[in-house]
């Protein structure tokens, strides 16, 4: 072979190769220098602020657990403390078990309207927590309906109140991890107890409950923490009650004592990141029950239990409707409970300056489930796919924020943007940082939600791919997204519903002329204006349920076009 001149091998086109593979890979590393970086800022950094006030005094000394002493050592803000555990317990139990019976009876038998059920019981998420607290008072108060009609005084103020109507709003959360855990059942399981003579109580018992445990105490788990860390309610309903949610907004809007307010929050991060460690850990052991051999569970026949059932979950339904039947109406009358003549004029919000509460909340909402779907996905993509050194570290900071109550995050994001003299300054009072405390304070589920969705891919989509010299962001935007394009709808849906009904957080952020309509809600209660904080709440419910008709329609045109492949070939 003769020898190749300097003019030749001048004329050889340079190898790009080994600089397409470089450029991959230091943009996977800005990407996910960017990530990390994003929960260093949102979520790290305003922790480590509201744990170092709290062991500062109101002159910014250092005077470390004197805070903490002077909480449990002052009785009527310790209290907070074994109230919160109180209600959250009860509500919890309570919760479950209505959910547990509801579940069972749309899953395990032949129920007639099982579907508008099924739907009924979801309304309660689409409106923000207070407004079951105002229905309840609309109901039970001294002026309810009932109280009035009946003459009989509940008391609805207080632990009653609370656990009352923590239940409604707890109630689809509960249903829908129950439904999914009784849906998964063996038929063999079932067969082998009625062969060897087992009665349906010890069947239950023995068969039932071990199949669906797990599902029962990530419930339980669930319920605990949307309690102890729900603001809403308390603040509507609790009256002289306190627990540590209105506790750190009385230290910091009623006495502007940030440091007390910094203290309770850390005490009330303890429960909450301790139900959350342990809900990971029953997930962990948790193993699979159904396997590619399992038979499908056909519903009972029973037609005692089917019309048993149908009464109580009709009973429940109903119950729920009448929350929002109430609201409506209220919104929808002179005065409540005295004057039943219709009008609009509720509607009108002189007291907060008409529609632009909603105006905020649609604007936040839809910015937050755009930003978040795809900070959600990528940094799931990231974490997943790209697997390095951090992958590890950024998965946990990922999941860490459902573990953050909302009041603390809004809290944090006070000592964090708005203190004097930082760049970060320019995001306070801005409808910027609503969308980012919406973004971090839901931005688990949805991450966990991305993370399922693309380990259920093969990984060698990307290594043919990179065999084929095609760049991982082409893979991922021509392959991955297609594929997960349903998930990435839904992601988008939990981002806005969410954000919609958001209240804890915004509380502390909203400034004048970026209310949330959740925020206004509050203010118009707090001023007395009951009626004009119901239409408010009607149309948050209504926004709600238009835009998860939107979604749902969209799912379907999503799913019909891009997931065809997953379809059974017709025979022949």
């Amino acid at each position: 072979m003769p020898a190749i001149g300097p003019v030749e091998a001048a004329r050889i086109p340079t190898p790009v190769v080994r600089h397409r593979l470089d450029g991959e890979r230091v943009l996977r590393g800005a990407l996910l220098t960017g990530f990390a970086l994003f929960l260093w800022l949102f979520v790290g950094y305003p922790l480590l602020q509201v744990l170092w006030r709290s062991l500062l005094d109101n002159e910014g000394q250092f005077i470390g657990v004197a805070n903490y002493v002077r909480y449990v050592r002052t009785p009527a803000i310790a209290a907070s403390i074994t109230n919160s555990l109180w209600v959250s317990t009860a509500a919890m139990v309570l919760t479950v078990t209505l959910a547990f019976v509801y579940a069972y009876a749309l899953t395990r038998t032949r129920m007639p309207w099982r579907g508008f059920f099924r739907v009924v019981a979801m309304l309660p998420i689409f409106a923000p927590s207070l407004v079951h607290g105002i229905a309840f008072v609309y109901v039970f108060g001294n002026n309810g309906i009932l109280t009035r009609q009946t003459g009989l005084n509940v008391g609805i103020y207080g632990a009653k109140g609370i656990i009352f109507a923590e239940t409604f709003y707890c109630f689809p959360h509960a249903l829908l991890i129950l439904v999914a855990a009784l849906s998964a059942a063996d038929a063999r399981l079932y067969d082998a107890a009625a062969a060897l003579g087992a009665s349906r109580l010890r069947t239950f018992l023995t068969v039932t409950l071990p199949g669906v445990k797990y599902g029962l105490m990530s419930a339980c788990f669930v319920v605990f923490t949307l309690v102890i860390t729900d603001f809403g309610i308390p603040k509507v309903i609790g009256g002289k009650m306190s627990v540590m949610a209105t506790e750190i907004y009385n230290q910091v809007i009623g006495q502007q004592n940030f440091t007390m307010g910094a203290t309770v929050s850390v005490v009330l991060l303890i429960p909450a990141a301790i139900a959350f460690a342990v809900d990971r850990l029953v997930q962990r052991r948790q193993y699979s029950l159904v396997t590619s051999a399992a038979q499908p569970l056909a519903p009972g026949r029973s037609r005692l239990a089917r019309a048993l059932l149908f009464v109580y979950c009709a009973t429940i339904a109903a119950a729920i409707v009448g929350v929002y039947g109430v609201i409506g109406v209220t919104s929808l009358v002179a005065r409540w409970p005295y004057s039943f003549a219709f009008t609009l004029k509720h509607y009108r919000f002189d007291t907060i300056g008409g529609y632009t509460p909603l105006l905020n909340s649609l604007e936040v909402a839809a910015l937050t489930a755009v930003a978040g779907t795809v900070l959600a996905f990528v940094g799931a993509y990231l974490v997943e796919k790209c697997r390095t050194i951090a992958s590890g570290p950024l998965y946990v900071a990922s999941i860490l924020p459902v573990a953050i109550p909302g009041m603390v995050l809004g809290l944090a994001y006070i000592f964090t943007f708005n203190a004097p003299g930082s760049p970060l300054n320019r995001l306070y009072g801005t409808l910027a940082l609503l969308v980012l405390s919406n973004l971090v304070h839901y931005f688990t589920v949805p991450f966990l939600t991305a993370t399922t969705s693309l380990r259920q891919m093969d990984a060698e989509f990307e290594s043919v791919g990179a065999s084929m010299g095609v760049p991982f962001w082409k893979t991922f935007w021509r392959v991955t997204v297609p594929i997960a394009l349903p998930s990435i709808v839904g992601i988008g849906m939990y981002f806005f519903l969410n954000a919609m009904v958001t209240l804890s957080a915004a509380v502390f952020l909203v400034a004048p002329g970026t209310e949330l309509a959740a925020v206004a809600v509050l203010l118009m209660d707090d001023a007395g204006d009951t009626a004009q904080a119901a239409a408010m709440s009607v149309l948050i419910i209504g926004s709600g349920l238009l835009v998860r008709l939107g979604f749902w329609w969209l799912l379907r045109g999503i799913t019909r076009r891009t997931q065809a492949w997953t379809a059974t070939p017709s025979e022949g």
